[in-house]
């Protein structure tokens, strides 16, 4: 999208009611920008990274990048924080992947030990982590406001609960197709989590949900697509967001 286009993307998000806006970082837009232009467009929408990328800066940078957007912006910025993967890492931005849990626990510590102007210091933080695997979970629970799983089904959604205990945010992602088609549906399905089926921690994640590997082969079993992508009915689809909710979500990203 362009400038327009990401304009009229935040207008319309919150002119239709919803309370916020995520968006990824991959290798278009760097991610502390396109907040600030995403906010600059909205009054009161929540703009969140889902996720930034903690190779792609340093962690004092991240720190005055979520506490400079909170001030401008009347703390309406939560910063979610992930380790991307190794294609991205390495091939892309030239640094070596290390290991997840390690590397986002250094990471925070410091972030949070980070010699920033203490006019501009936020001592509560909005920090959320893209977590799948317990230990990434747990220490969502330990050092952040919480999670953000990708591409998970209510039941995860219910043992995240668990891992994180109550006071933890649980912010989920539910893709959805708004057809009655199901040739329509498994096409656009199989298009859009093909690329997800290559990378190893959401093949991995899936398999410890209950999906079997040849759930995962090729361009997936219908179950699985099925699973990922919910369609049909508006009452099917907001059955579909409201089983995250009832399993301890206390947020959908649709």
């Amino acid at each position: 999208m362009d400038r327009e286009k990401l304009a009229l993307l935040a207008n319309n998000v919150e002119k239709f009611g919803f309370g916020s806006l995520w968006f990824p970082e991959a290798t278009s837009f760097e991610s502390f920008s396109l907040a600030a232009y995403l906010l600059a467009n909205s009054n009161k929408l929540i703009v969140g990274t889902g996720i930034a990328n903690i190779y792609a800066r340093d962690a004092v940078t991240s720190a005055q990048g979520h506490d400079g957007l909170n001030a401008l912006f009347k703390k309406r910025f939560i910063l979610g924080l992930g380790v991307s993967h190794v294609s991205f890492v390495e091939k892309i931005r030239g640094q070596k992947f290390g290991k997840p849990v390690s590397s986002m626990n250094e990471y925070l510590e410091k972030l949070g030990n980070a010699d920033i102007d203490p006019n501009l210091r936020m001592e509560d933080r909005n920090i959320i982590l893209a977590a799948l695997g317990p230990r990434m979970l747990e220490l969502a629970a330990a050092k952040s406001k919480g999670a953000i799983p990708y591409s998970v089904t209510p039941d995860y959604t219910a043992k995240a609960r668990e891992l994180l205990g109550p006071k933890a945010w649980l912010c989920v992602e539910q893709k959805i197709c708004l057809t009655n088609s199901l040739s329509n549906a498994r096409f656009i399905a199989k298009k859009q989590m093909d690329r997800y089926l290559r990378w190893p921690n959401y093949v991995d994640n899936w398999i410890r949900m209950g999906f079997k590997h040849s759930d995962l082969e090729g361009e997936g079993s219908s179950r699985f697509l099925d699973a990922m992508v919910c369609w049909g009915s508006d009452k099917r689809i907001m059955n579909c967001l409201e089983q995250h909710f009832s399993a301890g979500a206390d947020h959908v990203v649709v």
